[in-house]
């Protein structure tokens, strides 16, 4: 195997196997990070929400739903802090491409839960505050808008990159 990668691959890029990890481990730093600053928010949010003199006033399903916003936010930041945790484990060991690699899909699936967290808040907040009609609402635009930008642009984009000239 070559210690470069092959043209046509991750950019055209000429980086050796090790550059390449670090790279992207570089890179999945950068994105682990800005999704702790939103879940350590809306973990935040969620946390202060018990604590409100109107929680009370919460019916059963709102209930249930904050709950279950709560684990997923503390699933989220678990998710967001697993990579760290595997790079100490795996710290000086040579095996920063199997750590690149596990940590993409990590990080991938936290942003399922992100995406279901964030949702999931808006949905009870509007809930509360208007109604639950609106709520419903909220959530399938926001479902909608998710999907839209964060799986069909970029696969757009990646399908155009793709598309001979």
């Amino acid at each position: 195997m070559s210690s470069t990668s092959p043209v046509g691959a991750d950019d055209d890029r000429d980086e050796t196997q090790t550059e390449r990890a670090d790279r992207r481990w570089e890179e999945l730093v950068q994105e682990l990070r800005v999704m702790q600053s939103g879940t350590q928010i809306l973990t935040g949010f969620l946390l202060a929400v018990a604590f409100q003199p109107r929680f009370t006033d919460l019916d059963d399903l709102q209930r249930t739903l904050y709950v279950i916003l709560v684990l997923l936010a503390a699933t989220a930041t678990i998710l967001a802090l697993a990579p760290v945790g595997m790079h100490r484990v795996l710290f000086g060991h040579r095996r920063k491409a199997e750590l690149v690699r596990i940590a993409d899909q990590i990080v991938k699936a936290n942003l399922v839960v992100i995406a279901a967290v964030t949702i999931g808040v808006t949905v009870l907040i509007i809930d509360v505050a208007l109604s639950r009609t609106a709520a419903i609402v909220a959530g399938v635009a926001g479902f909608v808008v998710i999907v839209a930008i964060w799986v069909v642009l970029p696969l757009s984009v990646r399908r155009r990159i793709r598309a001979p000239r």
